[in-house]
């Protein structure tokens, strides 16, 4: 050995290294991968959260700026005024066997017996029961299965311009 160098030789067991700390290595990898994962549930409730406002809007708005033109016949319109009871009184009144359409009644949807009684619409000859067709009739002047209008003129009791 030379003067003034000193060896030592190496231990037996030497402890290995710590670990290098590198972000690349820890929770870089599992990063992109967290941000993926809530970025795949986020984006989806935030589209349809702003679907459902949009749709809330459009309701809103479509009720509160309803365009009221009363030159326009509607449905709705139609259906606003019943019949009297004088007009409910000049309905035909049947039975259920004498029903020509079926016997199911489309207010209460229940059967119609063959000895219940039960009002025929002229014109559709729908046939419901008696006080199901009352109730109905009297709300609105439209048969409840094809909504036909009741015309006036089938409350009138046949005439000179019947040619029977």
């Amino acid at each position: 050995m030379r003067h003034g160098a000193h060896y030592t030789p190496p231990p037996l067991l030497s402890p290995s290294p710590p670990p290098a700390i590198n972000s690349t290595a820890t929770g870089g990898n599992q990063h992109p991968m967290l941000v993926s994962v809530l970025l795949a549930l986020f984006l989806p409730c935030a589209g349809m959260s702003a679907v459902f406002i949009v749709y809330i809007c459009l309701l809103w708005y479509a009720t509160n700026h309803r365009s009221d033109n009363s030159g326009s016949s509607s449905v709705k319109q139609a259906g606003e005024k019943g019949l009297s009871v004088s007009e409910l009184e000049k309905l035909p009144k049947v039975t259920g066997k004498d029903l020509v359409l079926g016997t199911e009644c489309a207010v209460c949807l229940d059967e119609i017996e063959a000895e219940q009684s039960a009002r025929m619409v002229p014109g559709c000859n729908h046939g419901f029961h008696l006080q199901c067709a009352d109730t109905w009739l009297s709300k609105n002047s439209i048969c409840p299965v094809c909504r036909a209008k009741l015309e006036p003129k089938l409350f009138d009791p046949p005439g000179d311009d019947n040619p029977c």
